[in-house]
């Protein structure tokens, strides 16, 4: 597999930045690939600006920023409105639709999906597990990762008695994008 190129984007106090480490750690600790993480916030924290630059590759990886993602998972509107014109032509952008109202002109042969994923993790019972729906509907859609690393990493980085919330979570995001692909085909 080529250098794959991956932004998380949102607000503080969504998981971006779980969201990214989960996706590196279930490649590259569970997956056998190679992955760097690269983190950003606004300088507020929770409720501002944050993102996290992840790359995936099947050889050690020199240079960890992201150029040109080929994925964006969108979590805000305002990360929606920054990133979304940065991508790859071609590129495939999973994104929160009911957090992202509109998205901005994307560039040719962009694959945008959408996933009501804070509406699911409300229904799931805890808001704050969007983060792991949005991981969950990444693997399903992308099939960079086998689902089994994903939900090892996700089991090794959620806290201890979330276990099944947090699976419940994936589980739900990972269907509905495995669903959304086979209608599509």
């Amino acid at each position: 597999m080529p250098k794959t190129e991956i932004r998380v984007g949102g607000l503080g106090g969504q998981g971006v930045i779980l969201c990214g480490m989960i996706i590196g750690k279930a490649a590259s600790i569970y997956d056998g690939q190679h992955a760097t993480l690269i983190q950003g916030f606004g300088p507020e924290a929770r409720g501002s600006a944050c993102s996290a630059q992840v790359m995936v590759s099947d050889e050690p990886i020199g240079y960890p920023y992201i150029k040109q993602p080929d994925m964006l998972v969108l979590m805000s509107q305002d990360a929606a409105t920054q990133f979304a014109p940065q991508m790859k032509p071609d590129g495939l952008l999973l994104y929160e639709r009911e957090l992202v109202a509109k998205l901005p002109p994307l560039p040719a042969g962009t694959r945008a999906l959408g996933i009501p994923a804070t509406r699911f993790a409300e229904e799931l019972g805890r808001r704050l597990v969007l983060n792991i729906v949005m991981v969950g509907f990444f693997a399903g859609v992308s099939e960079l990762i086998a689902y089994g690393s994903v939900e090892k990493a996700v089991l090794d980085s959620v806290p201890k008695g979330t276990q099944d919330l947090n699976l419940r979570a994936l589980r739900r995001g990972y269907d509905f994008g495995r669903e959304l692909i086979a209608k599509q085909n």
